[in-house]
């Protein structure tokens, strides 16, 4: 097969490895990677080239670095509030 506009050879097999995700799709991914533990196997599984579709596997990366943020950023509101809980338990007399 030859592009229509400048005449080189297509190959027909990367069609499927470049095919665009609709927004449904994306919809439906994030909702299937929001499933707590089959969602974030999936994510692994589809970050690391589980899937062909090279447009699938960047969302699946970029969704796995939004996951670690917001892994990172709980654990350090976490370590905060405890340690400000701490320090106000140990002012007033409590253990």
């Amino acid at each position: 097969m030859q592009c229509p506009n400048c005449g080189t050879q297509i190959n027909e097999n990367n069609s499927a490895e470049y095919k665009p995700i609709s927004m449904w799709g994306y919809f439906g991914y994030e909702i299937l990677f929001s499933i707590p533990i089959i969602g974030f196997v999936l994510l692994i599984i589809f970050s690391f080239g589980g899937t062909p579709n090279k447009n699938l596997r960047n969302f699946a990366r970029s969704y796995f670095c939004f996951v670690i943020l917001l892994v990172a950023v709980g654990i350090i509101i976490a370590v905060l509030f405890g340690g400000s809980l701490a320090a106000m338990s140990a002012s007033q007399g409590m253990y």
